[in-house]
């Protein structure tokens, strides 16, 4: 969801302003701690990035893309970019499922799991 909304709301502190009052509460309910909850975040906001063309960052690779390939358009930007997108989104996400498997804590005082 977080990649999805990403494509068109590029800034992480409007993107996390959204939607940290509704997905905080909700996975605090399923007993997944806030820190695990921002994690997850980060993790489904990264990848997106290099992707989306509402990124200011995106108009700078797409000239650098220029200078050395005189035809490349958007299109050619996105559909490079989008092999690494996905696996950044797989490989943070499995490295992500390896730590919460292993119940490492994400630092201290922040364990895995929600501790009432």
């Amino acid at each position: 969801m977080v990649t999805l909304i990403n494509l068109f709301i590029t800034s992480g502190s409007a993107q996390w302003a959204l939607m940290a009052p509704v997905v905080v509460p909700m996975m605090m309910y399923v007993d997944v701690s806030p820190e695990v909850t921002q994690m997850l975040y980060r993790i489904g906001d990264s990848p997106s990035n290099i992707i989306t063309p509402m990124s200011p960052y995106f108009a700078l690779a797409l000239t650098f893309l220029q200078k050395y390939y005189k035809k490349a358009g958007v299109g050619t930007l996105m559909s490079l970019a989008l092999p690494y997108s996905v696996a950044m989104l797989v490989g943070w996400f499995l490295f992500f499922m390896i730590w919460y498997f292993l119940g490492i804590p994400l630092g201290p005082g922040s364990p895995m799991g929600y501790q009432v």
